[in-house]
């Protein structure tokens, strides 16, 4: 089963003020993390969708990720999603593992009980729970590309998973969904770093 993941970062990152993507994060940015755990995973590659700040993440990041340019990234995340998609079903993977830039708590473990889950489920959708909503990283095998392809706006994954489909698993996030959008989501994320590292 091959399945790809497709890492998120086409966004302007309007509330931050900055390109949030390329904010220092351990000895890296959010989006090297990002790219680091997925590459550890027991996936086949790993693409990163960009679209705003294309030319700087693209110099900046030297690690080993396959780029997805959204030249229409302004359109939202529903979009870039589409984009996305559209470009990997070309490649035929079995499944896409959808996961986003700013969430520094999901890690190489996590990410790896998403793919067991859906290796023995090959035609379930695998998502994260938190709360009473689902959302990304979430797995997504080819029976749902077309409906992914046909996102638009902003309109993102989580419209899809939260709409009472079938064949659907949900896994416990365990307080691993922490997005990083405003400058005092980063200063917090950095205290947190800090207490940890003087514990």
């Amino acid at each position: 089963m091959k399945i790809a993941v497709l890492i998120l970062a086409a966004g302007s990152a309007s509330r931050m003020g900055e390109a949030k993507q390329l904010l220092p994060y351990k000895n890296t940015t959010l989006l090297g993390h990002a790219i680091f755990q997925a590459g550890k995973a027991n996936i086949a590659s790993v693409y990163c969708l960009i679209g705003a700040n294309a030319e700087v993440i693209k110099k900046e990041i030297k690690q080993d990720v396959q780029f997805i340019y959204n030249p229409e990234w302004k359109k939202g995340l529903g979009h870039s999603i589409a984009t996305g998609v559209n470009e990997l079903e070309k490649k035929r993977y079995d499944s896409i593992l959808i996961m986003l830039a700013d969430q520094p708590a999901i890690n190489t473990a996590y990410l790896n009980v998403l793919i067991n889950t859906a290796l023995k489920n090959p035609d379930s959708c695998v998502a994260s729970g938190y709360g009473d909503k689902l959302g990304v990283p979430a797995i997504f095998p080819q029976l749902f590309y077309r409906e992914l392809g046909k996102l638009s706006g902003d309109v993102g994954a989580r419209y899809i998973l939260n709409s009472g489909m079938e064949n659907l698993i949900v896994l416990n996030t365990k307080n691993k969904i922490e997005d990083i959008d405003t400058p005092e989501d980063y200063k917090r994320l950095l205290k947190k770093i800090n207490l940890f590292l003087n514990t």
